[in-house]
């Protein structure tokens, strides 16, 4: 840690910087301070109306967020109606002229700071699962996924849909197996070489490989399981099926894999724990949630991939 984020750190731990609210006023403050120079003179942040901060709305932030390649709404009043806001920005600037005495302010890094603290507050919520009896389960579990999806574009680099396509999976083969016979759950970033494993869950003689993606190094995977005697089973989102089966085309093994949705390899079973009968829906959803959720705590360290409903 630098010393320019350990100040910033301590600011926003000391004022409890982690609402959406206090973000979009640190945000505004910052770009204000980008655009106008140091030092702030806080009278010039009140509006003529008591309480609030000018030029801070929705508007403004998102054209913040915006510059970052973030399309999510992080407040519909940008703050501007937050309670305290006014003092917040008073506090932020005094802060903000503070490192400027001190030759510590280098905005575009301050900015850049605020912006991964942004991330770090949609990262941070649950995944919520929306039950609408007029829906389709298979839409309802793709609505899921979407999120994760969307979740994972919104932060380059991370795995929010891998992982929570993986626990899905293990929660279903949980409550569909015996005690006896229950799989093994690993953390989705624990590589499959180093636990000896030959796919996420191995079941008599399948190997399930959980996947949101196609590439050759699965296909290859499935293509060493079939000469080690295992049956490859490779559950995946809807679009990439056929990527995959193109893939395991031209590897000739197309005929030795099975692909199969993930979102009607999920769909399928709560309708058959439910017997059918829509009244049980819900709670046959909520039981495989709860599978889910447990699994999550047990093996990963990111509450932001619970699950809601």
């Amino acid at each position: 840690m630098t010393p320019l984020e350990k100040h910033l750190t301590d600011f926003r731990d000391a004022n409890s910087v982690k609402g959406k609210g206090q973000l979009a006023v640190v945000l505004h403050i910052t770009r204000l301070a980008i655009d106008s120079g140091l030092p702030i003179d806080p009278e010039t942040l009140r509006t003529g109306k008591e309480g609030q901060v000018k030029g801070l709305g929705k508007r403004r932030i998102q054209n913040i967020l915006n510059d970052y390649g973030i399309t999510r709404v992080l407040a519909e009043e940008g703050g501007r109606t937050s309670r305290g806001s006014l003092g917040n920005a008073s506090g932020y600037a005094a802060f903000l002229n503070t490192l400027h005495k001190k030759g510590d302010a280098d905005l575009p890094a301050i900015e850049k700071w605020w912006i991964a603290r942004v991330q770090d507050y949609f990262s941070s919520k649950p995944f919520t699962l929306r039950f609408d009896p007029s829906k389709s389960l298979r839409s309802t579990v793709s609505d899921l996924l979407a999120q994760a999806i969307k979740r994972q574009r919104d932060n380059p680099g991370t795995t929010y849909a891998g992982t929570l396509l993986q626990h899905l999976v293990g929660a279903k083969l949980d409550l569909i197996l015996p005690e006896e016979k229950r799989v093994r759950h690993y953390g989705a970033n624990v590589a499959d070489s180093p636990t000896s494993r030959a796919g996420d869950f191995v079941l008599g003689d399948v190997a399930i490989h959980v996947s949101t993606a196609p590439s050759e190094a699965l296909v290859r995977k499935c293509k060493a399981n079939i000469e080690a005697g295992l049956r490859p089973i490779i559950v995946t989102i809807a679009e990439s099926r056929a990527g995959i089966e193109s893939i395991a085309n031209g590897f000739e093994i197309e005929s030795r894999i099975d692909v199969i949705e993930a979102e009607q390899f999920i769909a399928t079973n709560i309708l058959e724990w439910s017997q059918f009968v829509e009244n049980s829906q819900r709670e046959e959803i909520m039981r495989l949630l709860s599978k889910y959720n447990e699994i999550e705590e047990s093996v990963e360290t990111d509450p932001s991939l619970l699950i809601t409903i």
